[in-house]
């Protein structure tokens, strides 16, 4: 089994809509429920959906609620461990605090991105990193994803998701699931 020191973050601000403005992007259950599922598949320590807007924070907070302490949970034990794993944040900063407080430990921290960068690393080096004495967070942008400026703030850049075809706008689950798969099984 993969000896896990990896968190998984899903920002919803700041990201960039299709113009290239910053914006704060709608939180979407689905996101919740897929990325918390393939998180509990792949051995992620902790998913953090990040957002600073009060009424997506109750959203996320009653959804988490009805599946780990309500019917939802009671009808669907296996959704309920996954969804556990659940903790909403208002920054990203808020994310890094909290994982430090629970694991002692430094928090490095890695940008996703459809875009590729010289400073960009593979999933092949990031298995080694996952070695190191540290905790790792996956920072994954929603709408069309993360700001330049917080991808520059992370302390390392994913290789981005590249297909058969020109094509490279996955949704941020899809994303997910794909870079825990191979950061987990070495593909």
């Amino acid at each position: 089994m993969f000896n896990s020191n990896l968190y998984v973050a899903l920002v919803h601000y700041p990201v960039v809509n299709k113009k290239e403005k910053i914006v704060g992007s709608a939180l979407t259950t689905i996101d919740l429920h897929d990325i918390a599922r393939a998180s509990i598949t792949f051995g992620v320590q902790g998913f953090f959906v990040v957002t600073p807007y009060r009424d997506q924070a109750v959203l996320a907070n009653q959804v988490i609620d009805h599946w780990t302490k309500g019917v939802g949970g009671k009808l669907n034990p296996f959704r309920k461990s996954a969804l556990e794993l659940i903790r909403v944040s208002q920054t990203l900063g808020d994310a890094i605090i909290e994982i430090e407080k629970e694991r002692s430990e430094p928090v490095v921290t890695i940008a996703t991105s459809a875009k590729k960068t010289s400073e960009s690393i593979t999933v092949k080096s990031l298995r080694q990193k996952l070695e190191e004495n540290a905790s790792h967070v996956l920072v994954f942008g929603t709408a069309w994803g993360l700001t330049d400026e917080l991808i520059e703030s992370c302390d390392l850049i994913l290789d981005p998701i590249f297909g058969a075809a020109d094509y490279n706008h996955l949704s941020v689950r899809s994303a997910t699931s794909i870079y825990l798969d191979r950061i987990v099984n070495g593909r």
